[in-house]
């Protein structure tokens, strides 16, 4: 069997496709899609990544804004910061770069974002949308996954789908919208993570997996069924003197062992995170024309 790699670009450049023409309509009325990115501390990956993202709105017309704090900034300080976005019509999506320093609580500093700016998908208002089968902002990296399913014509209907990993930005939505009776959903969803007892016991009857727990090369050829499409949402480093970083990125499936018994498989990288910036541009145009609709 042949393996079909389910890369990221195609699908993120229809999604653009798509959303140029959006955006020219809201820049007939002289609408900008703006988004405030707010990073605090010094940490290189989430600047790198904030600074794709950036790139990615520029390229589209877009605009974003990024807020450098310090990282021993404290709570309330962090809080008002928020607040002034939040009231600032010039941008009508925040985000908020996560890891915070340890000193601040992430799920009560993501709370003060409102509803409607919140992009990420993380407010519980937002993802109680979700629990409830109607959702308003889809978190980007799940967003991103069904957006591959839907591109490679890979039916989830009816389907048994293993998700590993119970996170609220991944895990848990995602299991919950496969699971919704709409046009992503109606498949039978086993949510899965590092405390399960037999992983493979689940996964070799999956007809779809997901793989978001964050442990390298932890699903291997043994552990799938043939035909199986699987897509992996792991971004891990590992150790390779053989390359000059000395390191490589690799995904929660072993990539290599599983080609010739999967049916699909999405690469590490060039697969779903290719989207999840795509997937920030879309819910940020999305959360304009919701707050601009009188205008």
């Amino acid at each position: 069997m042949e393996t079909l790699i389910l890369k990221g670009k195609p699908v993120s450049s229809k999604i653009k496709e798509d959303l140029s023409v959006r955006i020219s309509v809201l820049k007939s009325k002289d609408i900008i899609p703006s988004l405030a990115a707010i990073i605090v501390g010094n940490n290189p990956a989430s600047k790198l990544y904030v600074s794709s993202k950036a790139k990615t709105f520029a390229k589209l017309g877009c605009y974003s804004e990024v807020f450098e704090l310090e990282s021993n900034i404290d709570k309330d300080a962090l809080i008002n910061f928020i607040q002034n976005l939040n009231k600032n019509k010039k941008f009508h999506g925040i985000l908020l770069q996560l890891p915070l320093p340890k000193h601040l609580d992430e799920k009560e500093i993501l709370q003060i974002i409102i509803p409607e700016k919140d992009v990420d998908g993380f407010h519980p208002v937002n993802q109680g949308y979700i629990m409830q089968g109607n959702p308003k902002f889809i978190p980007c990296t799940p967003l991103g996954c069904l957006k591959i399913l839907d591109y490679y014509n890979i039916n989830v209907e009816g389907k048994d789908v293993v998700v590993i990993g119970r996170s609220n930005i991944v895990g848990k939505p995602i299991s919950s919208l496969l699971s919704q009776n709409f046009s992503y959903g109606n498949a039978t969803v086993t949510l899965c993570h590092t405390r399960t007892k037999d992983l493979s016991l689940y996964t070799k009857k999956a007809d779809i997996i997901i793989a978001a727990v964050g442990v390298p090369n932890l699903v291997n050829r043994d552990m799938i069924k043939k035909g199986a499409h699987i897509i992996d949402v792991g971004i891990n480093r590992i150790e390779d003197n053989s390359r000059e970083k000395g390191y490589r990125v690799v995904g929660d499936v072993n990539f290599n062992d599983v080609l010739g018994k999967a049916a699909s498989i999405t690469p590490v990288p060039g697969g779903v995170g290719v989207m999840t910036v795509t997937m920030l541009l879309s819910n940020t145009v999305e959360a304009t024309f919701n707050q601009t609709k009188e205008e």
